[in-house]
């Protein structure tokens, strides 16, 4: 599984647009959105994390690949967010 932090995704538009264009690069992928955590979650992609950051990149976001298990331990500490389509 390859899992994005995009602090810039703030509103259900921003789900949309980072799911299509995923979707755009890797039809089949499974792809979940928390965007309590600004976490995407894609798997079964077929493609690596370098083109699928490039895709959400693409669509006008900035997202950073991060280590699940770390970040399950750092949800709490999770910093404010700001920036996307309507921030």
């Amino acid at each position: 599984m390859n899992t994005f932090e995009v602090n810039d995704m703030t509103c259900g538009h921003c789900v949309g647009a980072i799911t299509s264009a995923v979707k755009a690069v890797a039809p089949a992928a499974d792809v979940r959105i928390d965007l309590a955590t600004h976490r995407v979650m894609i798997e079964g992609a077929g493609v690596d994390a370098n083109q699928l950051g490039e895709a959400i990149t693409n669509a006008g976001y900035t997202p950073v690949v991060i280590d699940t298990a770390a970040a399950t331990a750092n949800d709490a500490a999770a910093p404010a967010r700001s920036g996307g389509c309507c921030g």
